[in-house]
């Protein structure tokens, strides 16, 4: 009988270190969920964070209290704003302004606009990145307003659209903070970041076909306002706000700074990103703070090669070798698949310069022209090099 009870213990024992194993290796996003890693001078026994309470939403009984002309105008939330968000932005989506911006998309899609993103992508943001799985926040601006670019997630591109310049200013800002990350020669598809936590927002949700900004002040900013408080609410044990530009800065202002990471810089726009935006650290600062808060399995995987990721298998023991920042004119004046270390200058870059209204100028442009135009949505062109003011 003793023997038999050895051999049940030993049996035990070892299901449980299977199963630590696996649990060990599938930490990237469940480690985020426990409560902060205690700093090292934390006193003994401090009792840890709760777990936060579940919140239950009753999407059919809340459908049912709807009225005819709200089911008709949510229909496209009731199907595809996902069930995390929806159930924190039930109040928001029935105020007369967000009604009010449903039958304006309405009013213009009965015209005959078209609308991008298509309709069935316009929250995709919410279901690559439920709320409970946020990790860090990248805010955007207008969404893309030509064909087969905007998708739902800020500043990323379906193939086989190429990287805009924004973006491709964005693979440099990475490769500056992990020089084993390697840039796509084309690719600008970022669904593999929000799969791994990245909120990628933008203030406007819609647009009309190559007409920038067309949206802009009809509803989506209070509503995507909303987003954000929500995730500052609800994700209690803190999560990285990456704002670019000056209007992305305001968004976060009331961000509580001590239980979150609010990181801010110029845009990464090709008339503003000279300005401070490839040495702002941005990524790399993301990661050691998700590392500080909720150890070195929370750290985000900037990659989009899965054979070739930048965060190595033992974060710890890793010492990557520091190459030289990529000067930022050069840089974008290449394309994505050049050599890069063709545009390496020794030295560390000046400091960013101060946030500007001016500089945001530039980036709403950029958007605007440089990257939605496919005549120059490779390189800039001579007038927007020799132009004095972007030289700001």
């Amino acid at each position: 009988m003793s023997s038999l009870k050895r051999s049940a213990n030993q049996i035990s024992s070892s299901a449980a270190t299977t199963a630590a194993k696996k649990q060990k290796a599938n930490a990237s996003i469940t480690s985020f969920f426990g409560a902060p890693k205690p700093k090292p001078n934390a006193s003994q026994g401090a009792a840890t964070a709760p777990p936060p309470s579940v919140f239950r939403f009753n999407k059919e009984k809340w459908v049912a209290s709807l009225t005819a002309e709200q089911k008709e105008l949510l229909q496209l939330e009731i199907d595809t704003l996902d069930e995390s968000w929806l159930a924190h932005l039930k109040e928001e989506v029935v105020t007369p302004e967000f009604l009010n911006l449903k039958r304006f998309i309405k009013k213009e899609r009965d015209s005959g606009a078209t609308i991008f993103p298509p309709e069935k992508d316009i929250y995709s943001w919410s279901r690559h990145t439920p709320l409970h799985t946020v990790k860090a926040v990248i805010l955007g601006q207008d969404p893309y307003h030509n064909h087969n670019q905007a998708h739902g997630l800020c500043f990323s591109v379906r193939p086989p659209t190429k990287a805009p310049p924004s973006l491709r200013n964005i693979y440099i800002c990475i490769k500056n903070d992990y020089p084993s990350f390697e840039i796509p020669a084309t690719d600008g598809l970022l669904t593999p970041w929000a799969e791994r936590g990245v909120l990628m927002l933008n203030t406007c949700l819609t647009v009309r076909a190559h007409n920038p900004n067309s949206h802009a002040g009809r509803g989506w900013e209070r509503f995507t306002q909303k987003a954000i408080d929500t995730v500052a609410k609800v994700r209690t044990r803190g999560v990285v706000f990456l704002a670019w530009g000056t209007p992305a800065g305001k968004r976060v202002a009331a961000i509580n700074k001590e239980r979150h990471n609010v990181l801010q810089s110029v845009h990464p726009s090709p008339f503003s990103a000279k300005n401070g935006f490839f040495t702002n650290r941005h990524f790399k600062l993301c990661n050691e703070w998700l590392a500080e808060r909720y150890g070195e399995d929370a750290m985000i995987e900037w990659s989009l090669n899965p054979k070739k990721p930048v965060l190595p298998a033992n974060p710890a023991a890793s010492q990557e070798q520091v190459e030289p920042l990529i000067e930022s004119k050069n840089a974008n004046k290449q394309p994505a698949s050049a050599d890069l270390k063709d545009n390496v200058e020794a030295g560390v870059p000046a400091e960013p310069d101060s946030l500007s209204d001016a500089d945001d100028i530039d980036a709403l442009e950029a958007l605007a022209a440089a990257e939605s135009d496919p005549v120059s949505i490779h390189e800039p062109s001579d007038k927007e090099e020799s132009d004095p003011k972007n030289d700001k």
